[in-house]
């Protein structure tokens, strides 16, 4: 986060800090994946046409929104190499699921052999994958041998301040080199791991940036000490440093924080949803792909257990059952029955273990997950998604809200069929508190932590591991 700080203008201009090479890599990308395609066609003696070229167009076109959706061209300096390379993969593979939907319903109309656009999309994910991973080590190289790089002074001798310390030695990758931390306290009131840390005052620090010795000054000085900040940005305004603020907001539990501006006015989201714009389109298409293709796949089973549940007990074969959906709204969610009795009203028992209300064929339903399947029919109309938080019973959400903190942020997105919490082994009954309030954590993580691979991520989990468990009954 940069703040530009201006005397005429207390309140402040706050804009992100994007990469300086988003336009680099936009470019390096858009000529890797035309120079691949039209050297395919070359190889393989087809002439460039109109016909072709929309097909290149449509996937530069999802590719594009794709790696805004996830934020590819951000800055990589702090990430992992590997996390680069799978939201790479992730957003490769958004554009060939795209692709392969576009042919479906219009290759009739193009005459370019699949094999010769298999060949492209297969030679492009590698090619994206390696000049990324080249020009990465560059950088890297340059940084470390002292080029390229950028001096920092740290203000403030605080937790996050030394979290800061910590990251700018152990990375040496970022090119940044510590010019030292200044406080103005005496050192007998700093904590331990400051003692013999302090190059020396606040003022110190203004002077050595005032004589060009330093590029970025971060602040690292909790918010109560407001007037102290904005008098050291007054200062900082007379030097030519790149000024951070570190917010100590560490206070509260965050939930995809973003800046919003209403009119001239800068404000901070604390609880937030990461579904908008084109994540939530994201999303809504990968809900769509997924649970078409599954639905498609899980018909004969799902006639099956219907047909199971009509020849062994008396009642629907789907049993609906309100929940809470997205911002606390009452949803219709679809189950196959497994209960004797429907229970729908204000107090609802959960099912534990030997509970007589469950049929013979329902516990084995139930053991095994077969009852959610219906919920895919709850994605494609929207009022759910494949993974996020699970919903639970109205009444246990008014019974649970009043318990734990922090319950209600899990509905800021859609009920999943499959979850985080689920995966880690928060399935089924939780009939401790604490088992209600470690589910709650894991929603909440999810919710603070998501992306098209870690949805990817749970779904193969849940194929794998999470079908059947110990605390479901």
């Amino acid at each position: 986060m940069k703040e530009k700080v201006n005397k005429n203008n207390r309140g402040g201009i706050i804009q992100s800090n994007k990469s300086s090479f988003a336009t680099v890599y936009r470019l390096i990308d858009l000529v890797a994946i035309t120079f691949l395609f039209y050297f395919v066609l070359h190889a393989n003696d087809i002439a460039i046409n109109t016909e072709n070229s929309i097909i290149l167009l449509v996937g530069i076109i999802v590719f594009n929104i794709s790696a805004e959706g996830l934020d590819l061209y951000r800055s990589w300096r702090t990430q992992s190499t590997t996390a680069l390379i799978r939201m790479t993969a992730v957003t490769w593979v958004i554009t060939l699921l795209a692709l392969i939907l576009f042919a479906y319903f219009f290759g009739d109309n193009f005459e370019v052999p699949e094999n010769i656009v298999f060949i492209w999309q297969f030679l492009c994910l590698p090619a994206l994958t390696i000049w990324r991973l080249i020009f990465r080590e560059v950088l890297f190289t340059v940084r470390k041998q002292g080029r390229n790089s950028r001096s920092a002074a740290i203000i403030g001798a605080t937790a996050s301040g030394y979290n800061l310390m910590t990251q700018i030695i152990n990375n040496e990758q970022l090119g940044i080199q510590l010019y030292g931390v200044y406080d103005d306290r005496d050192e007998k009131r700093l904590t331990h791991e400051w003692q013999n840390q302090v190059a020396g005052t606040i003022e110190d620090a203004i002077i050595a940036a005032k004589a060009g010795k330093i590029d970025y000054i971060y602040v690292a000085m909790p918010m109560s000490a407001e007037s102290r900040i904005m008098e050291i940005l007054n200062q900082c305004s007379d030097t030519t440093c790149n000024v951070y603020i570190i917010p100590n907001f560490f206070i509260y539990n965050l939930l995809n924080a973003r800046w919003q501006t209403i009119g001239a006015v800068q404000t901070l989201s604390v609880f937030d949803t990461p579904f908008q714009g084109a994540n939530n389109v994201l999303k809504r298409t990968e809900d769509l792909v997924f649970s078409t293709i599954i639905l498609t796949m899980i018909a004969p089973i799902m006639l099956g257990i219907a047909i199971g549940i009509k020849l062994t007990s008396k009642g629907p074969v789907i049993f609906k059952q309100f929940r809470y959906g997205l911002d606390g709204r009452k949803i219709k969610v679809y189950k196959f029955r497994s209960m004797t009795v429907e229970d729908n009203g204000p107090e609802v028992k959960q099912a534990t273990k030997n509970d007589a209300r469950i049929t013979p064929f329902g516990a084995f339903l139930r053991r095994t997950s077969l009852d959610e399947l219906p919920q895919f029919i709850n994605v494609l109309q929207g009022r759910m998604s494949i993974v996020g938080p699970r919903p639970h019973a109205v009444a246990h959400n008014e019974q649970y809200r009043k318990l734990i903190e922090g319950y209600m942020l899990r509905h800021k997105v859609k009920p999943g069929i499959t979850g985080w919490a689920q995966i880690n082994g928060f399935r089924g009954e939780t009939e401790t508190i604490n088992k209600m309030v470690k589910r709650v954590e894991y929603d909440l993580d999810y919710i603070h932590r998501w992306s098209v691979w870690l949805d990817v991520k749970i779904i193969f989990a849940t194929v794998f591991k999470g079908f059947i468990g110990k605390n479901a009954y």
